[in-house]
């Protein structure tokens, strides 16, 4: 799968991500949501095909250092946690501009802990893949204007973008990060109403 995923990236047919161009506005809402640990393991993580090297401590640092820097701004009372793991990625070589100028990518799977139930939200990890940001060199790729490094740091913020985006949606239609008062008095009025139904 991952090679399936690694083909469709060398042709750009995934979407790019906003990277860490809203960081200096209000972070988007999630209700009572606060980030205690922040897991990243990337010892399984496959080189994708014309990629430039990365270590496994590279991968693990930038990844952490750019969820960190996103969701560290979150104050909310109920402690969640992320265990992430990278699954492969692609720092593009200098490629043939307008023939071959490969995309870099980033595959992240992603698992989100709930602190006070001691359990996963999600039981399947998500799947998290990114790109690039389009409009870096568009014509050209990042493999002649930025170093393995610099790739490294803007698909990881990408990544975490797109982490935010999956857990907006988990929260509208899952109901993630409810405030834990909240729920426990949702809890004990329906346990009344079954009582008096009784």
């Amino acid at each position: 799968m991952v090679r399936v995923v690694f083909g469709l990236m060398m042709l750009g047919l995934l979407a790019a991500c906003g990277g860490n161009a809203d960081l200096d506005q209000p972070p988007v809402p999630l209700g009572d949501f606060r980030l205690e640990h922040n897991i990243v393991v990337a010892s399984k993580a496959q080189r994708g095909p014309l990629s430039r090297k990365a270590s496994e401590a590279q991968l693990q640092a930038a990844v952490q250092d750019a969820i960190d820097e996103r969701f560290g701004r979150y104050t909310g009372a109920s402690r969640y946690h992320f265990g992430i793991s990278v699954e492969g990625y692609v720092l593009a070589q200098p490629g043939i501009p307008l023939v071959l100028a490969p995309k870099s990518a980033l595959i992240l799977n992603v698992t989100v802990w709930d602190d006070a139930a001691g359990d996963k939200l999600n039981d399947e990890p998500e799947q998290i893949t990114v790109l690039e940001t389009f409009g870096t060199a568009p014509i050209i790729g990042t493999g002649y204007t930025m170093s393995a490094e610099e790739q490294l740091k803007e698909l990881s913020q990408n990544a975490s973008k797109a982490v935010e985006r999956f857990l907006v949606k988990q929260q509208r239609e899952e109901g993630w990060f409810a405030p834990k008062a909240e729920a426990a008095s949702a809890a004990a009025v329906t346990e009344a109403e079954v009582v008096a139904a009784e």
